[in-house]
């Protein structure tokens, strides 16, 4: 698999071959480990920036109109700026969907149902790649440690072997690969836990955003308010 991923001459002969040399099969594992992490925080950050629920200015103007004359022209202007680039934004649609259904009379249960599961299959892909990278920050401190324990074993087994008289230099070898792989394993792992909690706290706030926003939605009612002002 490594192999597809990168040039070979890079692997047999770069900085890369030589850490498979220093750390053995499980380097190759935590290669191919960090590599995943850093593709799935890309995919993550580039899907992020298209489909995240913002807060957006033209949101907050819709709000603003939608609380003083909560009416269908309100929610009219405000699905004509869907064709464009706000489009994109999940809030949008979601509070649009909110507008909707005050304006038809839906039942407060039903509008609260369906925007709630729209809402959380909105944040389902952003929770995808964060397993990824938390599986990766959990596992690669193990895989270091079962380099160090192969590594420490090939240095018994060659002690063994040589009946108590293996010199330094022969034992070095598979200490060495348990201290490589050992050290490896903390640098996958340290900063992919540093980035499952900051994509989590994210996720939090998002999560905040959209609460915030399709509650203040969800609050104004039209035929109230219609009352009110006449």
């Amino acid at each position: 698999m490594l192999q597809i991923l990168l040039p070979e001459n890079l692997l047999s002969s770069g900085p890369l071959g030589q850490l498979i040399d220093m750390g053995g099969p499980v380097m190759i594992v935590l290669i191919v480990m960090a590599l995943a992490g850093m593709i799935t925080f890309v995919y993550l950050m580039l899907y992020g920036a298209l489909f995240a629920p913002r807060y957006s200015r033209s949101l907050r103007l819709a709000l603003k109109d939608w609380k003083h004359k909560p009416d269908q022209s309100v929610a009219d202007h405000f699905r004509r700026r869907l064709k464009g680039p706000g489009g994109l934004n999940p809030l949008h649609r979601l509070s649009l969907m909110t507008m909707d259904g005050k304006l038809r009379n839906q039942p407060a249960e039903q509008i609260r149902e369906t925007v709630s599961r729209k809402a959380q299959q909105v944040l389902t892909p952003f929770e995808a790649p964060l397993k990824i990278i938390e599986v990766i920050a959990a596992l690669a401190p193990l895989l270091g440690l079962l380099g160090t324990v192969l590594g420490m074993m090939e240095a018994f087994g060659t002690m063994a072997a040589a009946e108590g008289q293996a010199s330094a230099s022969q034992l070095s070898g598979g200490i060495y690969q348990a201290l490589t792989t050992t050290a490896a394993g903390l640098i996958v792992a340290i900063p992919f836990a540093a980035l499952a909690a900051w994509i989590e706290f994210r996720l939090r706030r998002l999560q905040g955003t959209m609460n915030s926003v399709l509650a203040d939605a969800f609050a104004v009612n039209p035929t109230a308010t219609a009352n009110d002002v006449r």
